[in-house]
């Protein structure tokens, strides 16, 4: 529900901030006052095209702010709450904004779509368009397309398998083919795991260097133990050291802790020289097992350019393209199992289309009749309602046609020429449908008719109120004396510039602004008194 509008520099608005209520609110005023303006500003906020020529002369840029409340329980998807805004510069694009964030008029439309319905002479009525009218004829036929919808999710399904199965028999044939290649070429490597290419670099290092590793060794062996048959055996060893600082303190009391760490220490280096003796003597000159490691790393490398980053990515991928060829391979029995699926599911889908194809022809009769009965007491007695179904089943293209006057034949909505004839038959389509967005705006909806008529599409609107936030835009006062809320929109001008102002009445200013829409004379008392009249009667009807 729209609950305050704020405007500045649209039109001949300069400033304007407006809080409505629930039920049904009319903005009424003189001719020329501005009162569409409340109505563009509304449209603006829900996406509607936005024409420089709106902005106020003298101003550089108009400004447009709605703060939106939802009803409880009502299209959980929004916020609670949320505020929408436009900006019209003299030059250049709009700009959109949703709680304050900017956003594209796509995404204010989207959002305005759930929020507000316009009705009149302006282009935002979600009912002309065939898909609403499709959705309006099926919420009134209570018709169910969950078993459609579903049906038509299971054939998209098996189509789907089917196409990745495989497409024509020659492209199926060089997928095996190449298939078959890369399985063979991965299976043949007959990768170890996925750390052996980790494993034969240390050994390549290990061969490529032997006689290095081995001298390395023996240096190693002779500093430690002076053991090592190498250039260093003249020199002091370290065990030979250990030797002398342990028999230095050996039997010392001070040195008791120091003695005990130096033997071990002496320990530790024996085993450290053993190690190394025995890694050094086990490494051998081998160039054929070199080659072939390093033929082998090469192999490796190979198939993990093709098939992966790791080997671990190439064993994966082996693993999936073996998958995908035994499902080539078995293909001639999966696509006869998916071909019988997809024959039992088309059967399912032809069956439930069918069957809301049925229902929709069943119920648009009844929904045109009942258009049509609201629309005789919106003074339109002549007007013809035709809800037509067509295509082929489930019968999707549905289109609600009116022919306004006798003689003449049927039209889509979308082609009705008379703003106020479209307006009136958006507002009998409404007391026919119980869902729509929480706020209802109808412009020109009474043009061309008066009195019981008048009265007639007061009390349908008012009776809309009940249900949804109805805003509308009128010169008659039998409309305007059944609203629960009542906006005037006056002009005032000087030598200069022309503004208008826009005020929420209390009941004697209702009743002296019904005065001025009787009679033009808000100073009459007769005419007060039939405003009166109008207002007491009007709020007796809306409190049965």
């Amino acid at each position: 529900m729209l609950v305050e509008l704020a405007v500045r520099d649209l039109g001949v608005i300069a400033e304007l901030r407006l809080l409505l209520g629930e039920g049904m609110t009319v903005v009424t005023g003189e001719t020329g006052a501005g009162k569409t303006m409340v109505v563009d500003a509304i449209e603006l906020l829900v996406g509607g095209r936005a024409d420089p020529m709106l902005v106020r002369t003298g101003a550089e840029e108009a400004w447009v702010e709605g703060r939106f409340v939802r009803p409880p329980g009502a299209d959980g998807d929004l916020p609670e709450e949320v505020v929408l805004a436009r900006a019209i510069p003299r030059s250049g694009r709009s700009r959109a904004y949703v709680d304050g964030r900017l956003a594209t008029v796509s995404e204010l439309a989207a959002i305005g779509a759930r929020l507000v319905d316009l009705h009149g002479q302006h282009a935002h009525q979600s009912l002309l368009h065939p898909a609403a009218q499709r959705e309006a004829l099926d919420r009134f036929a209570g018709v169910d397309l969950a078993r459609l919808r579903a049906a038509r999710v299971a054939v998209r399904d098996l189509l789907e398998e089917l196409e990745r199965l495989g497409g024509d028999e020659r492209t199926r044939a060089r997928e095996i083919d190449l298939l078959r290649y890369q399985v063979d070429e991965i299976e043949a490597a007959a990768i170890e795991g996925p750390d052996e290419d980790e494993r034969l670099e240390a050994e390549e290092d290990q061969l490529a260097d032997a006689a290095a590793h081995r001298e390395a060794a023996a240096a190693a062996v002779t500093a430690l133990s002076g053991d090592g048959g190498g250039a260093l055996d003249e020199a002091v060893s370290a065990g030979d050291a250990l030797g002398v600082a342990l028999a230095a303190v050996a039997g010392r009391r001070p040195f008791a802790a120091a003695e005990e760490r130096l033997r071990a220490v002496a320990a530790e280096v024996a085993d450290i020289a053993a190690e190394i003796r025995g890694a050094g003597e086990a490494i051998e000159d081998d160039p054929e097992r070199l080659e072939a490691v390093r033929e082998r790393r090469q192999l490796l490398r190979e198939l993990r350019r093709k098939y992966g980053e790791t080997l671990a990515d190439v064993i994966a991928e082996g693993e999936r393209l073996r998958a995908r060829l035994a499902e080539l391979e078995g293909y001639e029995k999966r696509a006869a199992e998916l071909d019988a699926e997809l024959a039992r599911a088309r059967a399912e889908e032809a069956a439930a289309a069918a069957e809301v194809a049925a229902a929709r022809r069943a119920a648009a009769p009844e929904l045109a009749a009942r258009i049509q009965e609201n629309l005789a007491e919106l003074a339109m007695p002549k007007a013809r309602v035709e809800v037509e179904v067509r295509g082929d089943d489930p019968g999707d293209d549905v289109e609600i046609l009116l022919a306004a006057n006798p003689g003449a034949p049927p039209l889509p909505l979308a082609k009705v020429a008379s703003g106020g004839e479209l307006a009136r038959t958006m507002l009998a389509l409404r007391l026919v449908l119980t869902e729509a967005p929480p706020t209802l705006v109808f412009d020109e909806v009474d043009a061309g008719i008066g009195g019981q008529a008048a009265v007639a599409v007061g009390r349908a609107l008012a009776r809309l109120g009940r249900q949804h936030q109805v805003l509308v835009v009128t010169h008659l006062p039998q409309v305007a004396a059944y609203a629960d809320a009542q906006v005037r929109v006056a002009k005032h001008t000087d030598d200069a510039t022309t503004v208008s102002e826009v005020a929420v009445l209390d009941h004697e200013e209702r009743v002296v602004e019904l005065s001025r829409m009787l009679s033009g004379q808000p100073d009459s008392d007769a005419a007060r008194r039939h405003a009166a009249e109008l207002l007491a009667t009007a709020a007796g009807e809306r409190g049965r």
